[in-house]
């Protein structure tokens, strides 16, 4: 009920200025070079509102607006990345993932972004010519989406959705950093991805054990993580997500990135299948304070290397 009174709320607000749709449609057509240093893309805030399961959010990745799905307020996680923005120093609020909740917040999230009530919310004033145009509904929030053990369901109700809604051409995402991609329950959510305009993000931030541990800090092994994003790309074409950056001031040595070409090249040799590669750099501050963002020329350069050793289509998101 709360998510539908604040929705009827915002719906007595009128919709955004004609100058506003007029810009969208002008640059629907060419490209959007999203700026780290927006507000909007500063803040990846996992809270909207009295909203429990869905956030918006302006991802240089995504191109656009991209609603997130938190199946993860709880906070739990199988990484303990060192760039990761999250505190779990602080416990999560919610121990499980309401399906009907989450598919009335989606629906009131939608509608709110495509009636103009984004446009009109503070963290978004910068690019308020973002925030109709809902380029991807993303699994990716305070945890590892595959961890749930009713990520199908999951799934399914987002699809619901998104058919109901008109979405057509909307994405669904799945951020994973690969670990739980071998689980019978995800491989089936993955199956109804393949049927709703869905890919996966597999993360992929080191080329061998000793740096993948150094980053990461799993207590999954890194070849687990190597076959499932090979397994998982064989059966369709996969984004591999590489988050650069330095530790204690140290960019990624040479040995380790001729090592996450090779990776990647393996991959292909296996027969899986890499749309693109993202490879991007901190944008938001972090919980340990020596890690630290590349330079735009540091990234284009790694992204450059990797260019030539793969063949792979790489973009890079500084």
């Amino acid at each position: 009920m709360f998510i539908q009174n604040k929705y009827r709320c915002n719906q007595t607000a009128s919709i955004a200025l004609a100058a506003i749709a007029h810009y969208s449609r002008g640059v629907a057509e060419a490209p959007i070079h999203i700026r780290s240093s927006w507000a909007a893309v500063q803040d990846h805030s996992r809270h909207f509102a009295d909203f429990t399961f869905v956030y918006p959010v302006i991802s240089r990745r995504s191109r656009g607006l991209s609603i997130g799905i938190n199946l993860n307020p709880d906070k739990v996680c199988n990484f303990d990345c060192v760039y990761c923005e999250v505190d779990r120093r602080m416990p999560g609020l919610v121990s499980r993932v309401d399906l009907e909740q989450m598919k009335d917040e989606l629906v009131a999230m939608i509608r709110f972004a495509k009636d103009g009530g984004l446009a009109k919310e503070p963290k978004f004033e910068e690019v308020p010519w973002l925030t109709r145009d809902i380029k991807d509904i993303a699994f990716s929030g305070d945890g590892e989406p595959t961890m749930i053990e009713n990520f199908a369901q999951c799934v399914t109700a987002v699809a619901d959705v998104k058919k109901a809604e008109g979405l057509e051409r909307t994405k669904i995402v799945l951020i994973t950093d690969a670990a739980g991609l071998d689980k019978a329950d995800v491989k089936a959510g993955l199956e109804i991805l393949d049927r709703n305009n869905g890919t996966v993000w597999a993360k992929l931030d080191a080329g061998t054990e000793t740096y993948y541990q150094e980053v990461n800090r799993s207590h999954v092994f890194f070849d687990r993580i190597l076959k499932n994003i090979t397994t998982t790309a064989q059966s369709r074409p996969v984004v591999i997500q590489s988050l650069f950056l330095k530790l204690h001031g140290a960019i990624m040595p040479a040995e380790e990135l001729a090592a996450y070409c090779q990776r990647l090249n393996d991959i292909q040799t296996a027969g899986g299948k890499i749309q693109e590669v993202h490879a991007y750099t901190l944008a938001r501050p972090t919980t340990e304070s020596y890690a630290s963002r590349l330079s735009p020329e540091e990234l284009n350069t790694l992204a450059a290397t990797i260019r030539e050793r793969t063949g792979l289509n790489v973009s890079a998101f500084d």
